[in-house]
């Protein structure tokens, strides 16, 4: 079974601002919400859990230098997108 991607308002701005400033990677991002929908504990994700004021939450990496935080709900299988950028950007 797929899990859901939900995207709230607030994500999809910060997503266009990111492929806006980031268009190199679009391709790597578009993959890697595909593969997050699939399976997100695939090991290139690289998904973890954070700590501190982020302890909600979890991340996923798209490539060396930039992450997407989620909230991660397993028991409906549904993931939402809440901020994309770099390490320093999103923690």
């Amino acid at each position: 079974m797929k899990y859901k991607l939900v995207f709230t308002q607030s994500y999809t701005r910060r997503a266009i601002k990111f492929v806006r400033k980031h268009p190199e990677i679009l391709i790597q991002y578009q993959k890697t919400l595909e593969l997050l929908e699939l399976n997100p504990f695939h090991p290139s994700l690289r998904l973890h859990k954070l700590k501190g004021a982020f302890e909600n939450l979890h991340s996923v990496s798209i490539n060396i230098s930039y992450r997407i935080t989620i909230e991660f709900l397993i028991e409906g299988k549904t993931i939402i997108p809440v901020n994309v950028g770099t390490h320093d950007q999103v923690y």
